[in-house]
């Protein structure tokens, strides 16, 4: 699927755009994403502007990024805008003497904006929608690095919105949903009759609400399955989910058919206790599919990862554990 979710991470590099559309489609897309600035077209751009008049074509492009309704409401961080509109004014200026309002209006607006501490990245869906994530800055933030989505979490998306059969009508569950990019994305092109966020740190959780919300679900607290705030679509919750002290009581009560996770195999601390937690699900409720997407960073964490989803199958009556490991790209994705 061209320029969705993964599509739209650096891996491509954004080289095959052709035509003044498709190209700027591409700024937009990628921009939004927070691409790396590298990866986007500009060499398109400066064959593009010794054609055509230069104002049009960068007004173009600042009308689908900076001046974009989405650029109000799920901005891209500050210093990223800041950044992009140096590199816009720069093949500007390379290609003509004559200034442009608008480009130097948005460049001056943005140079006297504050960083906030979040930022927006979305990504387009098939049906022209896009979902929204809001996260930190940082990739460490209040303690946890769960506050960020990593390149795993694309990857496990858009695998999901090519096999949306896997989610239609089941209750999901993820574990350590971090931004909850993979969630939304799910519940808004597969149809899973309920979805379950979860994780640990306090701080995730409130980020996965907020996140949840953002995208349109109906978000129940874990404490009143009934107070939602009219969200349209799949029924979700978030879930405070400890993986070595979650009672059976309550993995029952979670009902999840399918258990989703992504980046959670990072630490070889963390695979034994994650593997006994699966053990359980599968054991104890429903669930027949467990699906996990890792990056492969190190290849020492994965070793202890591979024995353990061998042994979890073999300890299962039906249990199915593929890993859809995906090698590190030219940088963290958006």
């Amino acid at each position: 699927m061209n320029n969705t979710l993964n599509d739209q991470s650096e891996k491509n590099d954004c080289t095959s755009v052709s035509g003044r559309q498709d190209m700027v489609f591409a700024f937009h897309v990628s921009f939004f994403a927070m691409c790396r600035l590298s990866s986007l077209p500009w060499t398109t751009l400066e064959m593009e502007l010794q054609n055509e008049e230069s104002w049009e074509i960068i007004l173009d492009i600042l009308k689908q990024t900076c001046l974009h309704s989405r650029c109000r409401k799920t901005p891209p961080s500050v210093k990223y805008r800041r950044l992009f509109l140096s590199e816009l004014i720069k093949r500007h200026e390379a290609t003509t003497t004559e200034p442009l309002d608008e480009l130097y209006d948005a460049f001056g607006e943005v140079l006297g904006a504050e960083e906030e501490p979040v930022c927006y990245k979305s990504y387009l869906l098939p049906s022209g929608d896009a979902v929204s994530v809001s996260e930190s800055v940082a990739v460490i933030s209040q303690g946890t690095t769960g506050l960020v989505t990593w390149e795993a979490a694309l990857y496990l998306a858009e695998w999901a919105l090519e096999n949306p059969q896997v989610f239609t009508g089941r209750v999901v569950l993820e574990l350590g949903s971090g931004a909850g990019l993979t969630g939304a994305a799910v519940c808004r092109s597969s149809g899973p009759r309920r979805y379950v966020f979860s994780d640990y740190h306090p701080s995730v959780l409130q980020r996965l609400r907020s996140n949840a919300r953002l995208n349109g679900l109906a978000v129940a607290d874990s404490d009143d399955d009934d107070d939602d705030d009219g969200g349209v679509g799949t029924a979700a919750s978030v879930e405070e989910l400890d993986w070595a002290a979650v009672s059976e009581e309550r993995l029952r009560e979670l009902g999840a058919e399918t258990v989703i996770a992504s980046d959670v195999v990072y630490d070889p601390d963390v695979i034994g206790c994650l593997v006994g937690l699966l053990s359980r699900i599968l054991r104890f409720t429903v669930c027949t599919d467990v699906y996990i997407s890792s990056t492969v960073r190190n290849p020492t964490p994965m070793a202890p990862s591979r024995a353990s989803s061998k042994a979890l199958e073999s300890d299962t009556r039906s249990s199915k554990v593929p890993s859809s490991q995906s090698s590190p790209t030219t940088g963290l994705p958006p």
